[in-house]
């Protein structure tokens, strides 16, 4: 007897992966009519006999093709992944099928593709069966170090533009990282069956910024599955396959990793090179420890076990990899006793924001920790540093690619691990060449990095600071330049470039200084532009700049948490809004409370808490203004004794309102 348990199908005890929803199992779906080909094994892993022996020798490295999905945010990837899942047979065709690549809940509810995601497509074309491996890629730009990654494992990709918004800052960056990669770039210009779409206004900004005869343009309708077929074609027809050799030994570069707690790490391979199946020994370039394989297999879009992987083909490999540590994206796997050259790898993902992590109960320390561990894994470009704080206890000073990166990592620690967190104020890395040659034999260096305010060096220690700075690319519609133009000079901006790519559309090109946009300046942006603009920055290096450190002072005290690293001409406005929210923050006590933010010895902003009052006068009923005055005396003094002996401490209530990012900075 077949019942349907909580997780799937279940016989004698053992469940099957239910990949149809109840809704899409229909009379004739193999989910409703159970065989008994089944194969025993353990719950999370049941599948049909006959797919486990699944042959992918049958696919020669010329019938196969791997591709990726790159484009601006919200110009229609995922959708399109659907119906290319569709077309292929991967998925079935229903109404649900929705975003089907964006496997993580935060990606769903935010309507953005955050990891990036393999499947493996099977495609009949001119009677020849080729194999096509799609990988889906996000567009935001802090998730550009996913499509660097993924375009590592590619000949060629599809460069999705939309018929509506035209080309955007994200296209052009991700442009470029296709050309420098020497791939096959096919344009494809969706959502043409949109009210105000204009296509061809798009194939004229497609020629003229990236050199693209308009007449290769593909123009589709991925929501309505329009020549969406074509895309397919296209991909087979000008997408080379890859250039590989089977006698060689294995050669597998690990672009992608994920973690399961029942089987350690999946890593995501792509052959280089050789063959390799389940029980060969293999070993790691980066780690040297050695491994032997319990599973290869392809995604479509779900795990689907094959008995080998040959060389030109994308897939999966479980090898007992249980630390965080072990599956180091970039790396190369080789046969034990038959070492290769490694592949070149990655350029190693460079964080652009910090901010301090501490959990709301020190007593979750350690849970916290374990979850970090694990989540980091999944998402190799955080780096973290232990630290710790006197008000909030023991913690981590993360850092990230971006903001939505930060809000992205605390959102999945909140759905996936449970964990609550306070986190800071994001804060950006500064460097500063020393002076003195003790220092430098000290910190043994001559430039030193600062991730945490807390430790930026005296001025008298330093030659000079050194700030970070981005080339940032703005695409608008011309009528809002002047608002954009002195959005930018106020973040201290220096213009580069100013392009019109057509009619109505301009591209500017900024340098700025990354601590100017880290926070708000993407809303700022939006706002002034009512939300037509796009941006989008690469890391530009560092240059010199005017930096101070600025403490802040409770009673004449310095709170380490607090200190900030700010520009000179700015240090005057942000020690302002930091004393105005603490004074919102603290409670009153019995004497004043005088917060002061301060660069060196010159306090640059003051507010003050004033003390509760007790009427000490209320007993004196008449009597001589002498008695009066004489108690008056007293309540003074004794408040002016509290003042020098009373410790004023922080609540975390205030720090959290504080440190955290305010809308009115």
């Amino acid at each position: 007897m077949w019942v349907l348990a909580g997780r799937g199908w279940r016989r004698g005890g053992a469940l099957a992966p239910r990949t149809a929803s109840l809704g899409q199992l229909g009379p004739g779906s193999a989910h409703t009519r159970p065989s008994a080909a089944w194969s025993w094994a353990p719950a999370r892993h049941f599948r049909p006999a006959d797919q486990e022996n699944f042959d992918m020798s049958r696919f020669p490295a010329d019938h196969i093709r791997n591709f990726s999905i790159i484009a601006h945010v919200d110009h229609g990837k995922s959708t399109l992944a659907d119906r290319l899942l569709e077309l292929t047979g991967a998925i079935d065709k229903t109404k649900n099928n929705k975003q089907v690549l964006d496997k993580l809940q935060v990606e769903r509810e935010r309507g953005i593709t955050v990891k990036a995601q393999t499947a493996s497509l099977f495609y009949n074309c001119e009677g020849k069966q080729y194999l096509l491996n799609l990988i889906d890629t996000p567009g935001h730009v802090d998730f550009s170090y996913e499509v660097s990654r993924s375009l590592s494992a590619c000949q060629g990709v599809l460069l999705v533009v939309d018929a509506n918004e035209g080309i955007q800052a994200q296209t052009v960056a991700n442009f470029f990282l296709a050309f420098e990669a020497q791939l096959s770039v096919i344009p494809v210009i969706n959502k043409i069956d949109l009210k105000n779409a204009d296509p061809e206004r798009v194939e004229k900004q497609i020629e003229k910024l990236f050199d693209i005869p308009h007449d290769e343009c593909i123009k589709i309708s991925a929501k309505l599955g329009t020549n969406v077929e074509r895309v397919l074609q296209a991909v087979i027809e000008k997408i080379p396959p890859p250039k590989v050799h089977y006698k060689n030994p294995l050669r597998a570069l690990v672009f992608d990793s994920t973690f399961d707690q029942y089987r350690g790490v999946i890593a995501n391979i792509a052959l280089f090179d050789g063959v390799v199946c389940k029980g060969d020994k293999i070993v790691s370039a980066h780690t040297q420890k050695s491994y032997e394989v319990n599973e290869v297999g392809i995604l479509r879009p779900n795990e689907q076990p094959t008995h080998k992987l040959y060389a030109g083909q994308v897939g999966y490999l479980i090898a007992g990899m249980k630390n965080v540590t072990e599956a180091q994206i970039g790396d190369t796997l080789y046969f034990h006793k038959q070492p290769v050259d490694p592949l070149p790898g990655f350029k190693s993902a460079k964080p652009m924001v910090f901010a301090g992590m501490y959990p709301i109960d020190q007593s979750e320390y350690n849970n916290l920790k374990s979850a970090v561990e694990k989540l980091t894994l999944n998402d190799s470009s955080v780096t973290v540093h232990r630290d710790s704080s006197l008000a909030l206890g023991a913690g981590w000073r993360l850092g990230f690619l971006g903001l939505l990166h930060m809000e992205v990592f605390n959102q999945r620690l909140e759905q996936e691990y449970n964990a609550s967190v306070i986190l800071t104020t994001p804060t950006v890395p500064y460097k500063a060449v020393l002076s003195s040659a003790k220092l430098i034999k000290e910190y043994r260096e001559k430039e030193i990095t600062i991730i945490n305010p807390a430790q930026f060096p005296e001025r008298s220690k330093v030659t000079e600071y050194l700030e970070p700075v981005v080339l940032g690319t703005i695409i608008t519609p011309d009528e809002y330049i002047g608002k954009i133009l002195m959005l930018c000079q106020a973040r201290r901006a220096v213009q580069k470039n100013m392009v019109y790519i057509d009619q109505n559309r301009v591209m500017l090109q900024y340098l700025f200084p990354l601590n100017e946009i880290v926070v708000d300046f993407y809303d700022s942006l939006k706002s002034l532009s009512s939300g037509y603009a796009s941006f989008d920055y690469e890391d530009a290096g560092y240059q010199t700049a005017e930096l101070v450190k600025m403490d802040i002072l409770l009673n004449g005290n310095i709170v380490d948490e607090l200190v900030t690293v700010v520009h000179k001409d700015k240090a005057h406005t942000v020690g302002k809004v930091i004393c105005e929210r603490l004074k919102d923050s603290l409670p009153r006590q019995l004497f004043e409370i005088a917060i002061q933010a301060a660069i060196g010895s010159k306090i640059i902003a003051r507010e003050t808490v004033k003390a509760y009052r007790k009427n000490v006068l209320a007993k004196c009923y008449g009597g001589d203004i002498t008695r009066k005055m004489k108690l008056l005396k007293r309540q003074a003094e004794g408040k002016k004794k509290l003042r020098k002996i009373g410790n004023i401490e922080v609540p975390k209530d205030a720090f959290i309102k504080v440190l955290k990012t305010q809308p009115d900075k």
